[in-house]
């Protein structure tokens, strides 16, 4: 597929038909993706579509589409385009010691090459390692009776070969799933590489492979895939297969071509990215850092914050929010959550955290009178909450120093020890 067009926008921004050749074809295939996944990636308006908290790419009738995220519209543009790249990396989405990701600040780097690439190098090694066989069962002719004998397979197959046995027997191959899955994303590869630097390197891959059914990859195969010690090298491969086959829509299109959409939710990388880096921070020290710690609330549902740290017999809850709240206080529904993790976890502070220039924001007390068990004792125990802001760049860059920042808006920066 050559490409024609291509549009970079950020987060939050809209997109009218008659902009930088984005088309009415193209507006009624993201409509129609974006009601696929219940509308939660754009907004629908007039002529065009408001973009969420979604970032990423979409591929669709000669179109590229790269979303950026921006945590502040005041920012530069330039500053924030190489954010995500950056981001996936540090989450573990991206394999450091790849080529597209070891050139995250190549100027108009493709997010779908890079994903590409990767994949292909995932597969490129497991065909040079020795691509594994497995048993599998299959029902077809054979001349040798083995298996088990269909009766009424044999009758109307074999009415004349009497000398061949329609049976259900084992084979040893490496026709089976694990190859099946990695072949269909393969192929998804190929429509969407043709024209670009990467053809080639997929045909070669293509090639080297061997002939297994083309098959239909659903989300239950998908999970119904499970590794064992000698198929363990496929778990990177089969990740990525399954993020290019879940996110190739062939019936969205309004066109011929076939559509890729690789999106993130910047509030779930957000809270992922400040969590790995926390963790890397406080690794060898007395605070312990968790990321989702669940605790029954009522009946069926439970309680989950998104960080919890512990030191000692202190207890600190943050909670990452994205998008920066529109005026100087939290909302209410925000505080009453954060009151509710201080109850439970029986946290000394609680934190909202942002992305944005640093502030003297002071933690504060809710005026409640609690109390905690201490060695089975009712103790008072007073639970402060504050709203945290964080710089997420560094001269134009993703500011690796993040979790100490955090840490001193927490007040835990003289407590690693």
């Amino acid at each position: 597929m050559k490409l024609k067009h291509h549009i970079s926008v950020f987060e939050h921004q809209k997109l009218r038909i008659g902009e930088e050749g984005f088309e009415q074809k193209h507006l009624d295939a993201l409509l129609k993706l974006n009601e696929y996944h219940e509308g939660s990636y754009f907004e629908p308006i007039s002529k065009g579509i408001q973009f969420k908290q979604y970032v990423g790419i979409i591929q669709v009738d000669g179109l590229t589409i790269e979303i950026h995220p921006k945590a502040d519209k005041d920012d530069s543009d330039d500053a924030w385009r190489d954010v995500l790249l950056s981001m996936l990396q540090k989450c573990g989405r991206l394999k450091a010691q790849t080529a597209g990701a070891a050139n995250v600040n190549r100027k108009n780097l493709n997010l779908l090459e890079v994903y590409f690439e990767l994949y292909l190098q995932e597969v490129n090694g497991l065909i040079r390692r020795g691509l594994i066989k497995q048993y599998r069962k299959e029902t077809s002719n054979v001349k040798a009776l083995k298996g088990k004998l269909e009766f009424a397979g044999n009758v109307r197959k074999n009415l004349v070969h009497k000398e061949r046995f329609y049976t259900t027997h084992q084979v040893y191959d490496r026709n089976h799933l694990l190859h099946q899955v990695l072949y269909c994303a393969l192929d998804i590869v190929e429509q969407f590489t043709r024209g670009t630097r990467l053809y080639d390197s997929v045909s070669r891959t293509t090639l080297n492979f061997p002939m297994v059914n083309r098959k239909r990859i659903t989300a239950q195969q998908l999970d119904s895939i499970s590794l064992n010690r000698k198929s363990s090298s496929y778990s990177y491969a089969i990740e990525l297969a399954r993020l290019i086959i879940l996110n190739y829509s062939p019936d969205i299109s309004s066109g011929k071509e076939k559509m890729l959409s690789l999106l993130f939710d910047m509030n779930v990388l957000w809270e992922e990215y400040v969590l790995k880096m926390l963790q890397n921070e406080c690794e060898g020290s007395d605070i312990q850092v968790t990321g989702q710690d669940s605790m029954p609330f009522w009946g069926g549902n439970s309680l989950r914050p998104d960080i919890v740290l512990k030191k000692g017999n202190e207890t600190y809850v943050i909670d990452t929010k994205w998008k920066r709240p529109g005026r100087s206080s939290a909302s209410v529904s925000d505080l009453r959550q954060m009151y509710t993790y201080c109850r439970f976890w029986n946290a000394k502070k609680a934190m909202l955290l942002y992305p944005g220039d640093p502030n003297d924001n002071e933690f504060k007390e809710f005026l409640t009178d609690d109390y905690a068990l201490r060695n089975d004792d009712p103790e008072a125990i007073k639970h402060e909450c504050k709203m945290g802001f964080v710089s997420v760049l560094k001269e134009a860059e993703l500011d690796l120093k993040i979790a100490e920042k955090v840490l001193l808006t927490l007040e835990l920066e003289d407590t690693i020890s």
